[in-house]
């Protein structure tokens, strides 16, 4: 493949992967009110085209015309540089997750991803971890108490969470024997005892599973972990200050983070595009695919679930529970697993 095909094909997977993601990000939001509703025996969104489907539509359209507010006092370049630094970073991170094997067009081979690097998973996390200066910043540049201490409890949470993310993985990368996100997908082909997929969820990393999802809540802030956000004690926390698009790009950011989040759980813990593939070749090619997708949106189901299930933890229970629980947790899963390895 020469240079300038290289280049429009990374074009052309970067616009798809965008346009995908973004139009994902604005139904999650129209899926987890229908959902959270029927939990709560309530409709939903009902009003905006047939059962509301127009609803994301019309969300967009009002953070574009809302006015656009800028508090006196704030440091400005701060302020507008933060929910850019929080987007970016959700939008970024997506960039090297695999979402199929590799497909032929037109003469041209291309992985389903718009990068496959040799250190993915890294890439990943350090990205991700980026987007906790677009909380900081945001807190202290808007020059108010409220969102300050918002921003203190968001960066704590999750600099405290990223541990035990980080280490619940550890178990993963000592079972695939490398980084790279397609060769640890690979590493789960197959089933074992004849009928039992070969993922790492199955394979002895449940518990590694587990760490990673409560984890995973609380570094994108959300329900029960939602701390940063407690409207009766924070007024909702470090994006207090902010209106119109630079409040929607914090709103897109949280969402766009539960799909990398989703993604990255399905390719570490559930076989990433794995699962039965039959008949023509057209859908030997779509099924990895769809099932990628199945298992994507079924994390995010989960996520909503929780969201209209569990109440809201205190402060300290939230932190207790990641440096007196998980943490260790974590640490005798890497032990356990490592001996288990060598074992064999």
């Amino acid at each position: 493949m020469g240079i300038g095909t290289f280049i429009i094909v990374s074009i052309v997977k970067i616009v798809i992967a965008l346009v995908f993601l973004l139009t994902g990000v604005a139904y999650t939001t129209l899926a987890e009110r229908k959902v959270v509703a029927r939990i709560q025996n309530r409709w939903g969104p009902s009003r905006v085209g047939p059962f509301g489907i127009w609803q994301p539509l019309a969300d967009g359209l009002k953070f574009i015309f809302k006015e656009d507010l800028t508090p006196p006092y704030v440091n400005k370049p701060l302020y507008l540089l933060a929910p850019i630094i929080s987007l970016v970073t959700a939008l970024t991170s997506i960039a090297v997750i695999p979402i199929g094997p590799s497909v032929s067009v037109g003469g041209i081979t291309t992985p389903l991803q718009i990068t496959d690097l040799n250190i993915g998973l890294l890439v990943i996390l350090g990205i991700t971890s980026i987007g906790v200066y677009g909380v900081a910043l945001a807190g202290w540049s808007s020059n108010s108490k409220y969102s300050m201490l918002g921003s203190l409890r968001a960066s704590a949470q999750m600099m405290s969470y990223e541990l035990a993310l980080g280490l619940s993985l550890i178990g993963v990368l000592i079972c695939a024997g490398s980084f790279s996100l397609r060769d640890i997908v690979d590493s789960q082909s197959g089933t074992w005892l004849g009928f039992i997929p070969n993922w790492n969820l199955f394979r002895g990393q449940i518990v590694a599973f587990f760490i990673y999802i409560m984890a995973a809540y609380a570094e994108t802030n959300r329900i029960p972990f939602d701390l940063a956000e407690a409207e009766s004690e924070l007024v909702a926390g470090y994006h207090t200050e902010y209106s119109s698009m630079k409040f929607a790009m914090f709103f897109m950011a949280e969402y766009a983070n539960m799909f990398t989040v989703a993604c990255l759980a399905t390719v570490l813990f559930l076989g990433g595009w794995s699962g039965p593939v039959f008949g023509p070749p057209l859908l030997h090619a779509l099924l990895p695919i769809f099932w990628f997708v199945v298992k994507v949106l079924a994390f995010i189901f989960v996520y909503i679930w929780v969201r209209g299930t569990l109440p809201r933890f205190r402060y300290d229970q939230l932190m207790a529970f990641g440096w007196k629980f998980l943490l260790p947790l974590a640490v005798a899963n890497i032990v356990v697993t490592s001996l288990v390895v060598a074992v064999k």
